[in-house]
């Protein structure tokens, strides 16, 4: 049991991992939603810095005059979604290996000060059954909920 726990942390710490060395550690809170649904991967991240909640393309807006800029190519954001959507993978892998059920969705926050870790999970279909929403939507949904409720 202790075995499963620990792998499946593991997995979700390296997700938080590669999100802090994409901001170079220079971030207030981590957040990555990760999802998986019928065959379908897909993962998201953003930041809290410096009081503003931004996507890993827009992290130059939090910056305070003289902060260091950050590297958005699009390359480093692709590294970041392979890494995210692997350890999905490796989640799923373990989950069936170990007979336990596996999430069909991951919000992942992670307070850098504090190294306050929170996960929230889902089991059942979050956006299979409707005909509009992809795992993209809910992740922006997500993005808004959070930005909103400062």
């Amino acid at each position: 049991m202790k075995e499963f726990e620990d792998k499946f942390s593991e997995l979700q710490a390296d997700m938080i991992s590669i999100c802090m060395e994409y901001v170079e550690g220079r971030a207030d809170k981590v957040y990555v939603y990760a999802s998986r649904e019928g065959g379908v991967i897909s993962s998201k991240f953003f930041y809290l810095i410096n009081n503003n909640y931004v996507k890993p393309h827009k992290l130059n807006d939090a910056l305070e005059d003289g902060d260091k800029r950050y590297d958005v190519s699009p390359k480093k954001d692709f590294m970041v979604l392979r890494i995210i959507s692997e350890d999905i993978e490796k989640i799923e892998e373990l989950c069936k290996e170990y007979n336990r059920e596996i999430p069909t969705e991951m919000k992942l926050v992670y307070d850098v000060k504090s190294s306050n870790f929170k996960a929230e999970y889902k089991y059942e279909l979050v956006y299979r059954h409707d005909e509009v929403k992809t795992a993209d939507h809910i992740a922006e949904e997500w993005f808004e909920e959070i930005k909103n409720n400062l």
